[in-house]
């Protein structure tokens, strides 16, 4: 994690570190020390032992410790140590009476890697009852939920507890610099509340002791400190004072409590999760000694101020795992089914957004990039991701220094500075960024936060500051900082989406087997009806060679059978090859044939759907009828008409009952064509049901049975009759004329197409295979009319048609695709042929086309 760069130097740690070892030999004048061996033999003191044991101790010093203190101390002492264990901790003995003196004591032991260590200071009577006010106070604290309050009232308990002008709470941030977050003082006094303090004013080896000995006093800062007497052991060793409450303090910080002004200190340790979370500190103008007794009790106080805000932590840490749990049920029922995909999740993100106090986010996975709120630019952005992409590390990554680590940043750092990359896939990763504007904050230092290095006899000494004002440093290209709290978010958000990675790349893979297998089948299922149909037309085509009496005569009955086959499969394609309406295919079939005569043919009875495996079959019967009943029969003249009632029963099936009235006097076919052979056993071989026709003057009658497995209920597209429309001649066609644009990258159905525009009366067909070459061919000339084929082998003839839609020439679309979606949504509206398509249907096409152009023009 970055950091923001107020540390302290290197130089500075080194020097403090040396003159805390200098001045670790010496103890402050209002206690004693001992250190003694284990068999409890006095080997070093403090110089002002005497004060406290007698004028004889000095001469004494080889002697037990009970010849000291007395065996009643001794035994207390022992119990001491055996409830302190092997613990980095302290016991206290309060009020042990010298037996040479009479005078009472407060003793503190510890232990250390060589021995043990006794400390002594005078009992304090009216200190007796400390520890039950301060078990009170703390009460006060147990129903708080947050830190801001807690430490408003700690203060104010402290300074109630210690008499001191000024107590503190002092917290660490992730940089190690601090900040005053409460404050209560005297009312003269200026007030340090908000201030900042860099990591330097206490550097890391002062840190370390602050979590070792959680309670720390300075009584006298002008005080002179007593040594320790002798200074080492016989292998030349220095006590060690690390626990030691009355240890000597570095002269360096005694100038610094000058410096501010400050006669006594205290401070007390906060400690949460192990680590140092800050300090309870105080001042006083003028030397203040706090007897061992009260000291102890805000020692206790301390641990259980910890303690609660461990607790806050802990609950704060719940809150953020109970939040980041729903959240992770959130994405994963998000992503329900096996059509999720991650742009599903961005609502989500917009709350992780919310959750980690950023100012926007953006998504790269696969390639593809979506962002939302304040972020760089989506290049910016992209860039980004390939400098991310060249680390290993597969963690969150958070900055609030973005340009720093990437200098690119520079150009947006005024907007974004901060960034929360979680990385969701393996290399080449993609990754969900979160971003913070920069906070171009005002940081209130309490004073300079650099620390000088005075040299003198070529030794190197700290020189602290010496004003305390505040003074201004303006923070640049830089965001709010990440907490450990928001980077636990953002972990189990990597967790979670990994895990939604993992099940999008498994239904993917799914998805893509089961479209495999999908396509396959589908493959497989064309091949099997392409080889019907190819083996249909071969039949269509033998049959109606052998029965044709001219060329002319076949190549009307073989375009008209494949044309009638062609409408039946565009009114199963269009419903998704579902069951269609029998009603609507006869009138197609009519309205195709027939022309304005299919008004004549009149459908009673039950509705009913015939399935995709029987509709060709029906519908090619249905076209026999038709075109016998126009050539030889009803619809031979103007009179006459067919009358077909239909009955279904869903167990029996349908009938289908056509008679024919009005008409030319029927007669007996003296042959059967290919048409009569359709109509009488198409439906019996091919469905298994039955046929019969009977052949009465008055009109031809049939009666067809269809089985009621090829039965089923359709339900009747009221616009299903407009599609006859293209198939009607309206009489007051307009012919072709000019120059006409033909776009069709098959040469067979170009020929033919061609063929059909020059009978509708074109003058001239240019036929172009591409959408550049048809393109080149509009620089140069103006059609009156263009026919395009929608799909051009791997493109499209969109652009063809968004030019000639800007020149106002009238064009039609060509598809073999019964469904007309896939078509440009701004050009559904036009005319669109569906293939094979007729002479009739594209002179209707283009007429309708011509007038929609006239008509918005006027």
């Amino acid at each position: 994690m970055d950091r923001d760069g107020f540390g302290a130097t290197p130089d500075i740690d080194d020097a403090c570190a040396r003159e805390q070892i200098q001045f670790l030999g010496a103890i402050q004048p209002h206690g004693m020390l001992i250190e003694c061996s284990n068999d409890w033999i006095v080997i070093r003191a403090s110089a002002n032992l005497a004060d406290y044991l007698g004028t004889d101790a000095v001469a004494a010093l080889g002697a037990p410790l009970a010849d000291l203190v007395g065996p009643t101390i001794v035994h207390d002492l022992r119990g001491r140590l055996q409830l302190l264990g092997e613990r980095d901790a302290a016991q206290h003995v309060f009020g042990a009476v010298i037996p040479s003196t009479g005078r009472s004591l407060d003793l503190a032991i510890h232990r250390t890697a060589t021995g043990i260590v006794v400390e002594g200071e005078g009992s304090v009577d009216d200190d007796a009852d400390v520890a039950s006010t301060s078990q009170a106070l703390l009460a006060q604290l147990r129903h708080l939920t947050s830190v801001a309050p807690l430490a408003a009232l700690l203060v104010r308990q402290v300074r109630a507890l210690t008499q001191f002008d000024r107590v503190m709470v002092y917290r660490f941030h992730d940089d190690d610099s601090g900040e005053v977050i409460a404050e209560a003082k005297a009312g003269a006094l200026e007030s340090f509340k908000g201030l900042r303090y860099p990591a330097s004013d206490i550097p890391a080896q002062a840190r370390a002791l602050y979590l070792r000995n959680p309670i720390r006093l300075i009584a006298d800062v002008a005080s002179t400190d007593s040594p320790v007497l002798p200074p080492t052991d016989q292998a030349g060793r220095r006590i060690d004072l690390s626990m030691a409450g009355l240890r000597a303090v570095s002269p360096v910080h005694i100038e610094y409590l000058r410096n501010m002004g400050v006669a006594a200190s205290m401070s007390i340790s906060l400690v949460v999760g192990g680590k140092l979370w800050g300090l309870i500190s105080c001042h006083h103008q003028q030397p203040r000694v706090l007897s061992m007794r009260r000291r102890a009790a805000l020692d206790f106080y301390g641990q259980m101020v910890s303690s609660t805000l461990e607790s806050i932590a802990r609950a704060e840490q719940l809150d953020g795992q109970a939040q980041t749990r729903a959240l992770h049920d959130k994405m994963l029922a998000q992503l329900h089914g096996e059509t999720g995909t991650i742009d599903d999740l961005v609502p989500q993100f917009e709350r992780i957004q919310d959750m980690l106090g950023a100012d926007g986010f953006a998504v790269y996975v696969d390639g593809l990039l979506q962002q939302s709120g304040i972020t760089p630019s989506a290049a910016q952005t992209t860039d980004l991701t390939r400098f991310f992409n060249r680390g290993q590390a597969s963690r969150i990554y958070t900055t609030h220094a973005l340009s720093a680590a990437y200098p690119p940043a520079a150009d947006y750092a005024e907007t974004v500075s901060g960034a929360l990359v979680i990385p969701v896939s393996r290399s080449p990763r993609d990754y969900v960024i979160f971003f913070r504007q920069e906070l171009p904050s005002s940081v209130v230092w309490a004073g300079e936060p650099k620390k000088h290095l005075d040299q003198t006899d070529g030794h190197v000494r700290i020189s602290p500051r010496r004003s305390f004002a505040a003074w201004r440093e303006t923070v640049r290209h830089q965001s709010a900082p990440w907490t450990n709290a928001e980077r636990a978010i953002a972990e189990g958000v990597r967790v979670t989406l990994l895990e939604l990675m993992l099940q999008l790349t498994d239904s993917a893979e799914k998805k893509r087997k089961a479209s495999n297998d999908q396509q396959d089948l589908l493959i497989a299922e064309l091949n099997h009806r392409v080889r019907n149909i190819l083996n249909l037309i071969v039949g269509l085509v033998r049959q109606c060679s052998d029965s044709a009496l001219s060329i002319e005569d076949f190549s009307t009955e073989v375009s008209a059978r494949v044309h009638a086959l062609a409408r039946a499969h565009d009114q199963l394609t269009s419903s998704g090859w579902g069951a269609r309406s029998i009603r609507h295919m006869i009138r197609v079939e009519a309205g195709a044939y027939l022309a304005d005569k299919a008004d004549r043919v009149t459908i009673t009875g039950d509705e009913m759907g015939i399935q995709p495996d029987a509709f060709a079959t029906v519908a090619l019967v249905m076209h026999e009828l038709i075109t016998n009943s126009a050539k030889y029969g009803a619809f031979r003249d103007s009179h006459g008409g067919v009358d077909i009632h239909l009955t279904c029963d869903p167990d029996t099936g349908m009938v289908i009952d056509w008679r024919e009235r009005g008409g030319a006097p029927v007669k007996t076919p003296t042959r059967r064509g290919f048409g009569s052979t359709i109509i009488e056993r198409a439906i019996p071989h091919e469905l298994g049901g039955s046929a019969m026709v009977e052949f009465d003057p008055a009109g031809l009658h049939a009666r067809f049975e269809l089985p009621a497995r090829y039965l089923a209920e359709c339900v009747h597209d009221a616009d299903e009759i407009a599609a006859i429309d293209l198939m009607k001649p309206r009489g007051d066609e307009e012919r072709l004329s000019g120059p006409v644009l033909l776009v069709e990258d098959n040469l067979l159905i170009a020929l033919e197409t061609e063929n059909i525009l020059y009978a509708l009366g074109a003058d001239s067909v240019h036929v172009a295979s591409s959408v550049n070459a048809a393109l080149a061919h509009l620089g140069a000339e103006q059609p009156t009319f263009a026919v395009l084929d929608y799909n051009l082998g791997r493109e499209q003839s969109v652009p063809i048609a968004e030019r000639l839609a800007a020149m106002d020439v009238p064009f039609v679309f060509a598809t073999g695709y019964g469904d007309t979606s896939m078509i440009d949504a701004r050009f559904r509206n036009r005319t669109i042929l569906t293939k094979p398509f007729t002479a009739i249907s594209v002179l209707n096409g283009y007429n309708a086309t011509k007038t929609r152009i006239e008509a918005t023009a006027d």
